[in-house]
């Protein structure tokens, strides 16, 4: 075996670099405003779609381009970041990301508007798997990966609910164009510093040729899967288009897994899927991101429409959730994941999740916010920080070094796509939820305004239990597949123990 495993306690080639927790600093900056982008362009974009002149029909568009470019290009991106070096990748993707926000923010029609959207998720795409693999192979010791680990899962987690108040904020006080020039800032400051402070260990680069079949396949597989979800949304399960995309992306996907097996330099090599911990890690996850994504979107419309939240005053009502995974990531998950087996954080924290998101299934029209949505969100962030926190370290942990960039994406990817499948999923049932609703009980309603409030709110409690059911399945999932041990241990240099290590890995992410 040519490359070096991560191990802890070892560097690929040379000791932890000294500038590594300055170099967090920007990596996990560079996190955020991704992060922060996901979520922060659906409050603009009422507004954006006045300003632009965009249709109804297309206005999914605006996070539909970015969701597609974003999903559909990570594992290429990840590629990249291993054969090209990842400090490159990682800078690369953010001046891309800084330019394709200038242009979002600049956009004078729907056709630049789309265009930008589309270019920041192809820099996206470079940039979130790069960020991810820097701090795998700079963070080797166990101790000091808890902590890394614990700060970046906090940010991919709270990131998505900061995005809803600053979002809130931008749009209100300044005007829609902000939320995407907010970026440029993040972006340079990043680049800069992970410029003159990144230096990447040697030793860590996959020089194989490119597996453009698999590229292909792979993209256009995801594209299709992604594309199918949101169009389910917005034109129903049994549409021609959606089952047709469907199909194609079972197609394309399953012959990118027969090609990766036969291919000499693979994309995406099977023995990073195929590791029941990093497996089991990537399903855990992506099904979680599916409960969470359309929590985010029920509770969202919740407080607006129906309690009439301005959209400041919603931001600042995920703040408990923001603190709630703040602290079950760095104070829970970070501090005992080098003492206890991941799944012991992992399986406990999606059932502590799932037990905040049966408390929001009772909500009705006059529901307390401090009586029942704050203690629900606390227990839904501290869950999901817990969670996450050993997740994140798991699915690269005990890869080569040359696999980083692609285990990365891997983990990116599982979100991305979950997060489509969650809004589309979870909308349908909650519309369908509505509807039924509102035939049932149309007859003796004396007050059309309040039974269309009710209707609503029983379609988000429907699709909260469909939610309250994923996450428990995530949490059966980490409790049954993985099975490594706590992510501590002492390095060995022998090509039996890196054997051993990548059959069964010591630590996470």
């Amino acid at each position: 075996m040519s490359e070096t495993a991560l191990k802890p306690g070892a560097g690929p080639d040379t000791g932890p670099d000294s500038n590594r927790w300055k170099a967090l600093i920007f990596i996990a900056l560079a996190q955020l405003m991704v992060v922060l982008d996901a979520t922060i362009v659906n409050i603009a974009l009422p507004s954006a779609q006045q300003d632009l002149g965009i249709s109804d029909g297309n206005r999914q568009w605006v996070i539909t381009a970015y969701a597609l470019a974003f999903g559909g290009l990570l594992l290429f991106g990840g590629r990249i970041a291993d054969l090209w070096g990842r400090k490159r990748t990682f800078v690369t993707g953010l001046i891309g990301f800084a330019a394709a926000s200038a242009l979002g923010g600049a956009a004078t029609g729907e056709a630049m508007m789309l265009g930008a959207r589309a270019l920041q998720g192809v820099f996206g795409a470079l940039l979130a798997p790069a960020a991810l693999s820097l701090l795998a192979v700079m963070f080797t010791d166990a101790k000091e990966r808890a902590k890394a680990f614990g700060i970046y899962g906090a940010i991919a987690g709270g990131g998505g609910a900061v995005g809803l108040i600053l979002g809130g904020f931008l749009t209100e006080y300044l005007n829609w164009r902000w939320t995407f020039f907010v970026n440029i800032p993040f972006a340079v400051v990043a680049a800069l510093g992970a410029y003159f402070v990144i230096r990447e260990p040697a030793g860590g680069r996959n020089r194989s040729p490119l597996d453009i079949p698999g590229v292909v396949l792979s993209t256009l597989g995801l594209v299709a899967l992604v594309y199918g979800f949101t169009r389910a949304e917005s034109a129903g399960w049994s549409d021609g288009v959606t089952i047709t995309m469907f199909v194609a992306s079972a197609v394309l996907l399953a012959a990118f897994v027969l090609t990766e097996g036969k291919v000499k330099s693979p994309l995406l090599p099977l023995r990073v899927l195929t590791e029941r911990n990093r497996g089991g890690v990537y399903l855990s996850l992506g099904l979680a991101v599916i409960a969470m994504f359309g929590l985010f979107l029920f509770l969202t419309y919740y407080l607006q429409i129906v309690k009439g939240y301005s959209p400041v005053k919603t931001g600042f009502a995920f703040l408990p959730m923001i603190v709630g995974m703040i602290v079950g990531s760095t104070q829970i998950g970070a501090r005992l994941m080098t003492r206890v087996p991941p799944r012991l954080l992992m399986a406990p924290g999606f059932l502590l999740a799932a037990v905040g998101m049966l408390l929001l299934t009772q909500l009705e029209i006059g529901t307390s916010y401090a009586g029942l949505i704050m203690p629900a969100q606390l227990m839904l962030g501290l869950g999901m920080g817990t969670a996450f926190m050993p997740a994140m370290s798991l699915a690269t942990h005990g890869v080569e070094a040359r696999d980083a960039g692609v285990a990365s994406a891997m983990v990116n990817t599982s979100q991305q796509v979950g997060g489509a499948i969650g809004t589309a999923l979870l909308n349908t049932i909650a519309a369908s939820a509505t509807t039924a609703y509102l035939t049932d009980h149309a007859a003796g309603a004396t007050n059309p305004k309040l039974l269309q409030a009710q209707a609503m709110v029983e379609g988000y409690t429907s699709a909260i239990w469909w939610a309250v059911g994923i996450l428990v399945v995530s949490a059966l999932i980490a409790a049954t597949f993985i099975n490594t041990g706590a992510q501590g241990g002492t390095s060995s240099s022998s090509q039996d123990d890196v054997e051993d290590e990548l059959k069964v890995p010591v630590m996470a992410h």
